[in-house]
Parts: C-alpha cells; structure tokens; sequence
C-alpha cells in the first residue's frame, strides 16, 4: 500500500529539542548561517524534554582551587570507572566553555555570590562544590534563553512531529529519517545529509519514574534499527528522592540533590537518619545509586512508609532559608498538599536517567556515515552512575560538538539516494526487515 507522505529537505536534521538539540542547532547555524537545518521535535520546540525540567545544576570547573583533575576524577568514581575516559574527559574540559557560552553569548544569569561570581553549590558524590545553578530552576532558565536564541538563528521547526524511523542508503549512509505529525496524522520524509539524534533517554518504562513524559528511548531504538551498535544498555540510574503522591502524575518527580548538598536527611519510618549504616562519611551526600539502594533496602525491609517510600527533611534549616533557596520544590510539594518547607516529605527512588545508549566518538560521530548522536541517546560518558549536575552538563557540551562538526563535515555529504523500497517500509511498519544489532 502506497501511503501518502510529505517530503522536507534539508542539509541538516535535529532530532529532539532539548539542551543537546538546540545547542546542535545553533552552533551548526553559527558555524555556517547558510545551512538549512531543520529540528524534529515530538512537543514544543524548545519547551518540551527533560532539559527544562532540571533543577539542580550544571557543574563546571570554575574556581582556581577546584580542577579539572578533581572533576574527571569525581565522575569516574561515581561511574564506577565504566565510564568511556575520553567521553568524561572531554565532558569535563568543555564544560566550563559552555558556561561561559551560555552566560555571555546566550544570556543565561546564573545564581551570584557577594563578589559577583557566579555561584557553586554542593552536590552529592564531588570533591568540590561546583554546580552552578539558577535557584532550584536552571533548566527553565537554560532553556528559556536557548529557545530565545532560535529566533535568532531561524531554523525549520517540526513540532508535534515523532520521528519514526532512520533511512540509510544501500552504502549504510544516512539518508533521511520518516516522521508522523500528530496533529495533522500525516507522515514527512525528512531528507537530510546529516542527522543528530538527540531525543533523550527512556525511563519512563518504570512506574515510579522522573523524566517528561515524551522520552520513551526512541532515539535508541532507531538507532538500534538501523544497525548501530549501544553500550551498558542494562544499567538504568534512579534518583533517590522521587515524590510520592498517590495516582498523581506528579508521583516520581524529582526533588533535587541541593537538597541533600545543602544538609537534609532521610529518615525512614521509624524516624532514624538510615544513611549511617550505608555511608557513615558521606551521609546523605552519598552518590545517587548508593542512596537509592540504601533507601529501597529499608523500604523492602519494612522501615518505609505506607505509601512504600522514606522521608526527607530540610526543615531543620527554617521556613524562611528553605524558600529562599528552593523555591521550586517548595511548591512543588505544596501542589500534593505537603510543604518542603516545614516537615518531611514522602520520596522514593525514581527511575531517572539512561546510563547506556549508542557508541559514540567525541565529536558524536557513529558507525553510520552522516549519523551523529547527542546527550542522553548516547552511552559510555558516565559509566554505571551518572553525577547530579553531569547531565545537562552532557547534554549541551555534546549537542555542541555535535553541531559544530555536524557544519565542518557538511560538505563531505549528499542527499544520499534511497531504496524506494526501503523508504516504503520504514513508512509501513517501524519494525519489519531490520537488523537488530548485537549487544
């Protein structure tokens, strides 16, 4: 059956609108204004993605007694040395520049000190306190100057728009990519020379889960359909601190580690501050995946509460210094008709982000010719535990490089040709006549 379709071409196609989609988009255009690029965004460009939703920080090198060592060093053991070293190093030593990209070029105004610099706070599971942050809000102010930036840039923008699946030429090199507007149920080919992935992770699988509701591991998926090979696939991180609110959509949003940086406790039911049996040094400031064993541990033990979870306080800080500081989680929990602010919360571990995904380099390049592959579709840059504030970080340091040498190697690719056949099928059914790669 012929099915009718749209076609869009393009020079360079962005799947997914979160940091690492729209860094790739502008520093691909800011390379060289002339590309035409097009960014495929299954919500609103810039306004959907988990991106938005990070409440912590960014964390970068920033002070002279603080280093890159430090960092590199803090992210290998947090991922307990499975990490890809070339992929965190670079992480690491790029991350700073993307501060200052998004503060003096972009517009982001990050929190200050007394002196006016930019201010660092306390994260678990790092030497030193450098998360740089926005209150409890920095994704909203990331993305908020990012989508601004668009405007500037002027790509063609696809929202509502869910990519379907990867089309490669008979040589194996990218040739285009299917798509289904959900609004209109009207499928595009979208043509390009070059395509960077970028659609985020998949932890929405899990009841208990952080992430929009819009990353369901498509980017993966496609990628695996297409032949590439992934890496750590069966290492998937939770956050420790995930409300509980019954049926509510809100069950499994995170309350962010600042919290635990900042000096609060997790108690369990019965009121003892358990993380002294798990982590007596580090306390509440353990790493994430050494927390949320250490509190699923005493939920399975019968020491949670009857909602099947542990409590965090930071009341013990005053009403006042709670909603300076975190504002945002303050109502957040008022929403449920609790209040960070003044007595404990209900958490749980919550399924929050994707450890593994496709093999990359370091400028994001993949196995396939004129396949790039960004942010959390990636595996290997945080080994089997991924640092709080490592993620944006990720996300923006890598759709950067992406763009950048998505331009630089622009004019070593065509419109590769297609099997019309092949174009028919991956219109027809997302699943039939593929190889699935071994991993």
């Amino acid at each position: 059956m012929n099915i009718p379709f749209e076609t869009v071409v393009t020079d360079i196609a962005v799947i997914g609108s979160g940091g690492a989609g729209l860094f790739a988009v502008l520093k691909a255009k800011e390379a060289n204004p002339s590309l035409d690029v097009t960014v495929i965004s299954k919500g609103a460009v810039g306004r959907s993605g988990c991106t938005r939703m990070v409440q912590g920080g960014f964390n970068a090198v920033l002070s002279s007694e603080d280093s890159i060592d430090k960092h590199f060093s803090d992210t290998l053991e947090g991922g307990k040395y499975l990490n890809d070293q070339e992929l965190a190093w670079t992480l690491v030593n790029d991350a700073p520049k993307i501060i200052h990209d998004l503060e003096v070029q972009y517009g982001c105004f990050f929190d200050r000190d007394e002196s006016g610099s930019i201010k660092q706070k306390a994260f678990a599971g790092q030497s030193f306190d450098r998360t740089v942050h926005k209150g409890d809000l920095t994704g909203i102010e990331i993305m908020s100057r990012l989508r601004e930036q668009l405007f500037r840039v002027n790509p063609r923008e696809l929202e509502d728009v869910r990519a379907l699946d990867l089309i490669t030429s008979q040589s194996g090199e990218i040739s285009g990519v299917t798509c289904l507007d959900v609004r209109r149920g009207v499928f595009i080919l979208v043509r390009a020379k070059i395509i960077i992935m970028a659609t985020g992770g998949a932890a929405t699988m899990y009841k208990i889960a952080a992430p929009a509701r819009e990353k369901t591991g498509d980017g993966v998926a496609m990628c695996l359909r297409a032949g590439m090979w992934v890496r750590d696939m069966e290492m998937l991180q939770f956050h420790p601190t995930g409300l509980l609110a019954g049926e509510s959509r809100m069950t499994g949003a995170v309350l962010e580690e600042g919290l635990r940086g900042a000096g609060a406790y997790l108690r369990n039911a019965l009121g003892e501050r358990y993380m002294s049996n798990y982590d007596p040094a580090r306390m509440e400031r353990s790493t994430r995946d050494l927390v949320a064993r250490a509190s699923y541990t005493e939920i399975i033990n019968g020491r949670g509460t009857s909602q099947g979870g542990v409590y965090i306080d930071i009341s013990h800080l005053g009403k006042e210094e709670v909603l300076r500081r975190f504002p945002g989680m303050v109502a957040r929990t008022r929403l449920i008709g609790s209040d960070l602010a003044t007595r404990p919360v209900e958490v749980s571990p919550t399924s929050h982000f994707a450890m593994g995904g496709a093999v990359i380099g370091i400028n994001c390049e993949t196995s396939i010719p004129g396949l790039l592959v960004a942010g959390e579709d990636s595996g290997g840059t945080h080994g089997a535990n991924r640092l709080g504030g490592n993620g944006v970080a990720e996300s923006t340091v890598y759709g950067s490089r992406a763009g950048k040498y998505a331009a630089k190697i622009i004019d070593q690719h065509s419109h590769a040709t297609y099997s019309e056949d092949r174009k028919s099928t991956r219109l027809n059914s997302s699943h039939a006549n593929i190889s699935y790669a071994v991993f």
